[in-house]
């Protein structure tokens, strides 16, 4: 942040799926202000899909366009950004970068818990 305009910094919260980085960014924009970013949730949102993957069964990024998306929001900082990679992000947008992690066993238990939710919701866990 010292050789940026910018009065808050921005934070990248990344991980694989499952591991809290939706609660993590959740509960550090309410103690903070920060604005959350859910990148997938905007990509959709704002029309910044390619394509949808039927093997891995999830919607492909256009990142030029997630990228084109978030620059002027990136440029004003205070931004919690929440995405499960960071490789085609810009260095220079974030002050911090935090990639979190679980033990397999709790990532699975998560992983079934949310695959039962969303594919019966209807059956009580």
């Amino acid at each position: 942040m010292a050789n940026s305009p910018r009065n808050l910094p921005n934070i990248l919260i990344t991980g694989t799926p499952g591991v809290g980085k939706s609660t993590v960014c959740q509960k550090l924009a309410e103690i903070t202000d920060m604005v959350w970013v859910d990148v997938g949730k905007l990509a959709k949102d704002k029309g910044c899909l390619e394509s949808y993957d039927e093997e891995y069964q999830c919607s492909v990024l256009d990142e030029d366009k997630v990228l084109d998306e978030m620059e002027d929001m990136m440029d004003e900082g205070g931004k919690i950004v929440d995405y499960h990679g960071c490789d085609f992000f810009p260095e220079r947008w974030f002050d911090a970068i935090f990639v979190l992690r679980t033990d397999n066993t709790v990532l699975y238990d998560r992983l079934a818990i949310r695959t039962q939710l969303v594919c019966h919701p209807q059956q009580e866990l």
